[in-house]
């Protein structure tokens, strides 16, 4: 029987996941492209995003857990970024890019709200 970990009952790292994903997608069409500097910036910020709730969780301390989902928010505002960048070079159109940047700013704000139910 495979273990279960703490994080894969928190919402936030569901919705991560589900980002990180698509944002993986998105890598694949810019790796077609030829932009291969792009993709694997684009993976690897969505990557860090699932990552730093995951290894915030393990923490012992509040504290420490509120560093670790802040890093992960700024990695999210990172592929935010990305989206629009790519948009504005005409990468990918408005109707690829607005979805994604409604469902950062949707897990910023859930991030925001989970982060202030921890105990200092």
């Amino acid at each position: 029987m495979r273990p279960h970990f703490r994080f894969e009952d928190l919402e936030i790292w569901q919705i991560a996941k589900g980002l990180a994903a698509k944002f993986h997608k998105l890598a694949d069409t810019l790796d077609k492209r030829r932009l291969y500097r792009y993709a694997e910036q684009l993976r690897a910020a969505g990557l860090s995003l699932t990552n730093n709730i995951a290894e915030g969780s393990g923490s012992t301390h509040a504290q420490e857990f509120k560093q670790f989902l802040n890093i992960a928010r700024r990695s999210l505002f990172e592929d935010a970024s990305m989206l629009m960048v790519f948009e504005s070079l005409g990468l990918f159109d408005s109707s690829e890019i607005d979805g994604l940047l409604s469902d950062c700013d949707m897990l910023s704000r859930k991030m925001t709200n989970f982060s202030k139910t921890l105990r200092s």
